[in-house]
């Protein structure tokens, strides 16, 4: 099978990953809730990974980086443990359902929601989101890049306006950690939330978020950390805080092993990698006759997606052409992006994403051009 769905996840894993995983399902204990040597040695291993995380984006403390299961619970702790009703937000067309739905469940509890929207190519102006700031905003929150279209969102640029209006900026980097630089302080960012298992190369069910010093955030969950057993609320102290329960430390061993292969190997040598891999089948299928290539590709400045439609033709349909008949896993329909479906005029027939990870080879993608031109030609 040719893997092109790593946007959903990436599937094939670092050797050290999956050994590392295997190792820790044999050896390691409960993290924080003793002194045997097996929890001692999970709890170094989660505590590493915490350091790792902090230099990757650059924190000031490892203690701020708390575990999640993944992006999703990451921001819904951030927007539900951060805004009031009465509260002002802005977000943006380009976002997925993880910050869309709590948003919106957020907004019939009062607090005030403005979405800044894009043009057909899914290009946002951020002037548009200055624009929205009024009195009473408590927060942006806004992708790093799109999932559907793959556009890049200068969060560098956002996160200036945040801070000139004392505002606080919380960021999904779900698509892009890993593979393109994110500096906290750099970027003015109080929220970083991330998944382990697209990017970062790691398990499923493993992710995070780093919330800057002095951020106070309502915990989503209670119950036990470990500490402070006989005190009836849950620790107020950094990351036990937003950590009730038993954390997923055989994933957390794998994301481990991910870091360790990513700060080796080098952000910037993965994504020129998988940037080759993404401008090879553009290039390829750009123009091709009845194919319609959404999002902005005038800028270098990109996640490693191409989503395509061949015709009227359904994407579901396409997409199942592709994997019976060339053995090529992409994904089609809504992306979990209805806003950007709108804003593309997709939202009736969904839309196929292919999407690439530095593993992919140049005869894959070779393979995905020649598939494409063979299905658009049955499509005349």
């Amino acid at each position: 099978m040719i893997y092109l769905d790593n946007a959903a996840t990436t599937m094939h894993k670092p050797q050290c990953v999956i050994d590392a995983v295997v190792s820790a399902m044999s050896s390691m204990g409960n993290a924080g809730r003793g002194a045997n040597e097996a929890s001692l040695s999970a709890s170094r291993i989660i505590y590493d990974t915490r350091e790792r995380l902090c230099r990757l984006f650059g924190g000031t403390s490892p203690k701020q980086v708390v575990f999640t299961c993944n992006s999703t619970e990451s921001l819904n702790i951030a927007i539900r443990g951060l805004l009031e009703p009465g509260d002002h937000v802005i977000t943006t067309m380009l976002e997925h359902n993880s910050v869309l739905r709590p948003l919106y469940e957020m907004e019939k509890k009062g607090v005030k929601l403005t979405i800044v929207e894009s043009d057909r190519n899914g290009r946002l102006d951020i002037s548009k989101i200055e624009e929205a700031v009024s009195d009473e905003t408590k927060m942006i929150i806004c992708t790093n890049g799109s999932n559907l279209t793959g556009n890049y969102v200068d969060i560098g640029t956002v996160g200036k306006i945040a801070k000139a209006h004392g505002v606080l900026f919380v960021v999904d980097a779900s698509q892009t950690a890993g593979v393109f630089p994110i500096d906290v302080e750099k970027m003015n960012i109080d929220v970083l939330c991330f998944t382990g298992h697209k990017g970062l190369l790691g398990p499923q069910g493993t992710g995070g978020m780093y919330v800057r010093e002095g951020i106070a955030i309502k915990p989503l969950k209670s119950g036990g950390t470990g500490v402070q057993t006989y005190h009836k609320t849950q620790p107020e102290k950094m990351p036990t805080h937003l950590e009730a329960g038993t954390l997923n430390g055989h994933g957390i061993a794998g994301l481990h092993a991910a870091l360790g292969y990513i700060l080796e190997t080098g952000i910037d040598n993965i994504r020129a990698r998988e940037q080759e891999l993404m401008w090879k089948f553009y290039k390829g299928v750009k123009d091709i006759p009845e194919v319609t290539v959404y999002g902005d590709f005038s800028s270098r400045e990109r996640c490693p997606i191409v989503t395509l439609n061949i015709g009227d033709y359904d994407s579901g349909e396409v997409s199942d052409a592709l994997l019976t008949d060339y053995g090529i896993s992409t994904r089609p329909g809504g992306h979990c992006a209805p806003l950007m479906h709108e804003a593309l005029g997709t939202a009736w027939q969904g839309a196929v994403r292919f999407s690439f990870c530095h593993y992919n080879t140049d005869e894959e993608v070779e393979t995905a051009i020649r598939a494409v031109r063979e299905l658009a030609q049955e499509d005349e």
